[in-house]
């Protein structure tokens, strides 16, 4: 067991971690900025809101090699181990204006078997992204997002569990296969009017995308109606919605084609036993499952979420 402080330096601390290893961070604000790489380390706290990773970099901030942060260089915290685990803690981007400063991510997730329990992630648009990249950006950023974070081989997997996830504009996005069970999905205010919460990006070869169980979709702040659970950031993105409840803030039709794409033709966006304070009316290229259908995605899913 390694045990640290906010006095103490995150990344000087990772870079040193060996496979298997458990780090305790007592409670306390860790303005940090940090990347983990280290296989099958456990990074624990002492609570939500009372061991806090948080730092503020903006997708249009400059960066020391003179362009622009851009979307995925802004994170918080970095994982790129595999078998990385959080609890009990929170992890933060605390910009608050991306209609002004652009995007700010907390958490950007690029190992394999990613696990967090009992966490908080905040940010306001792109809080969590799950890797890997589609593959256009892939060859936009070659040279511009380091190796290890840009190239992934095989499925990347990432379950949360009883976590607290904040944020207004495509808030979890990527084209990772994430689980999220048990988890409150809160909406904060935007001033451009809207709000998403899922931006995927699966390839048609994915099985499966970001799938939703047992979740609440609270409101924070946004505007009633204004809010919808996913618009496929590119084709194919796939989102699974499964005995969750939402609240006013959400609109009737509760998913969007993205702007003026034909993406509704593709996206893939499933849904069961959804109980909405708003009469639905989900827009018609939404599936709604049968029972057997969601039984199914369940069984499969704790399965999955068992074996790792």
């Amino acid at each position: 067991m390694i045990f640290l402080t906010p006095s103490d330096a995150l990344q000087k601390a990772f870079d040193g971690l060996k496979s298997g290893e458990t780090v305790r961070l007592a409670k306390g604000e860790y303005r940090q900025k940090a990347v983990l790489a280290a296989d099958n380390v456990t990074l624990t706290g002492e609570g939500a809101g009372q061991t806090v990773i948080v730092f503020d970099d903006y997708a249009r901030k400059i960066h020391a090699d003179g362009r622009e942060y851009n979307t995925f260089r802004t994170y918080t915290l970095c994982i790129t181990g595999n078998g990385v685990k959080l609890e009990n803690l929170t992890v933060k981007n605390s910009n608050t204006a991306p209609e002004e400063v652009g995007q700010c991510v907390a958490l950007s997730v690029h190992g394999k078997n990613f696990r967090a329990e009992n966490c908080e992630f905040i940010s306001t648009q792109d809080t969590i992204f799950l890797s890997p990249f589609p593959d256009d950006l892939v060859v936009r950023y070659r040279g511009f997002i380091p190796e290890k974070q840009l190239y992934t081989e095989g499925a990347n997997v990432s379950l949360f569990e009883n976590c607290r996830i904040s944020g207004n504009v495509d808030f979890i996005f990527g084209c990772g296969e994430g689980y999220f069970r048990n988890c409150e999905i809160v909406s904060l205010a935007d001033k451009r009017g809207s709000g998403f919460v899922c931006a995927p990006a699966h390839s048609l070869a994915q099985e499966n995308g970001f799938t939703f169980f047992d979740c609440r979709f609270l409101n924070g702040g946004a505007k009633d109606g204004s809010c919808y659970l996913a618009r496929p950031w590119r084709d194919f993105g796939k989102c699974v919605f499964i005995n969750c409840s939402l609240g006013s803030h959400f609109n009737v039709k509760l998913f969007d084609k993205w702007n003026d794409t034909s993406r509704d033709k593709t996206a893939r966006f499933l849904y069961y036993n959804l109980k909405s304070e708003n009469p639905a009316a989900p827009v018609s290229w939404a599936a709604e499952l049968d029972g057997a259908q969601a039984k199914s995605i369940i069984k499969n899913f704790e399965k999955k979420f068992l074996s790792i």
